[in-house]
């Protein structure tokens, strides 16, 4: 157990030693240190966004298990925020706000998940992400060229995309969006799946049946529904090695021909940020966001 002081805040980090990530021996320590050298980076992106844990304190290998109430335990300094639940009273999510509870956070060894919109105005998107999830044998570099094109499609409606890896096996892509009611930004997300399906078959699907899904991409738009979250940008994953949920440039995407050139550890994105700056920035300029278009139709 080491005592430390956070920016005025006293922290108890427990188990530094223990090995989270085996492939890599990757520990608990490493892992608390990402999070606090990239969080200048990281926390605008968790900035009012009330958040949702998947917690694997006993490495990928171990109990795995998600956390959208605030934890026992928590601090009372770390901030929160009601969340809005259909059907149900509303609940309280955590958000993170600062250096002392991101560090606080990763102590409990968590994946962060996020709304696609804000605590201050719940259930409005300010961001629309379309989640490529390739079904083997498809792997990212199928991604890659999915995203090219629904790229292009955003452009057409007038809106800019960035792209990250999802630290897993697929893509994410995101873009500013004025807010707008969740549920439209899901039907506009979903018209542009289908659409990609109509015009790449061999490529895209857009029904979430997995037995459609093997040797295809498929373009999940359900993750802008307002009950739904994504894995945020920087976030480690729950993986043997541990993977980060990475930014690229568009360049890195069309030079994708293995799948081994878009996958980040936690090691690889001090030098990725020295080098780049966060390649996500534009989510987080006002300037940048655009209307939601209207709901894409199939072409004649």
């Amino acid at each position: 157990m080491t005592v430390t002081e956070v920016e005025g805040r006293r922290l108890t980090l427990t188990n530094l030693d223990k090995v989270i990530h085996p492939a890599t021996g990757t520990t608990k320590g490493e892992l608390v240190h990402h999070y606090a050298v990239n969080a200048g980076t990281l926390l605008p992106h968790l900035h009012d966004r009330p958040l949702s844990f998947l917690r694997y304190p006993d490495g990928p290998g171990g109990q795995r298990f998600f956390t959208k109430n605030v934890p026992p335990g928590t601090p009372g300094w770390v901030k929160s925020s009601e969340v809005p639940r259909h059907g149900d009273a509303p609940a309280r999510q955590v958000l993170v706000q600062d250096l002392p509870s991101l560090v606080w956070a990763a102590n409990l060894v968590v994946e962060f998940h996020t709304p696609q919109w804000r605590a201050t105005e719940p259930e409005q998107a300010d961001r629309l992400v379309l989640d490529l999830d390739p079904g083997s044998p498809a792997t990212v570099v199928e991604c890659c060229v999915l995203a090219r094109w629904l790229r292009d499609r955003l452009a057409e409606d007038g809106l800019a995309s960035y792209v990250k890896t999802s630290g897993s096996k697929g893509l994410h892509l995101l873009c500013p969006l004025v807010p707008a009611p969740a549920a439209e930004v899901s039907a506009y997300a979903r018209s542009l799946a289908e659409l990609a399906a109509a015009e790449l078959p061999e490529l895209a699907v857009a029904v979430m049946r997995r037995a459609a899904r093997p040797g295809k991409v498929f373009v999940d738009w359900s993750q802008n529904a307002a009950a739904k979250t994504t894995a945020a940008p920087y976030t480690l994953r729950a993986r043997e090695s541990p993977e980060v949920s990475t930014p690229v440039t568009w360049e890195e995407v069309a030079g994708c021909a293995d799948p081994r050139e878009l996958a980040f550890t936690l090691a690889d994105v001090p030098d990725r940020i020295a080098a780049h700056g966060d390649l996500l920035g534009g989510l987080l300029n006002a300037a940048r966001a655009r209307p939601l278009p209207a709901v894409r139709r199939p072409r004649a």
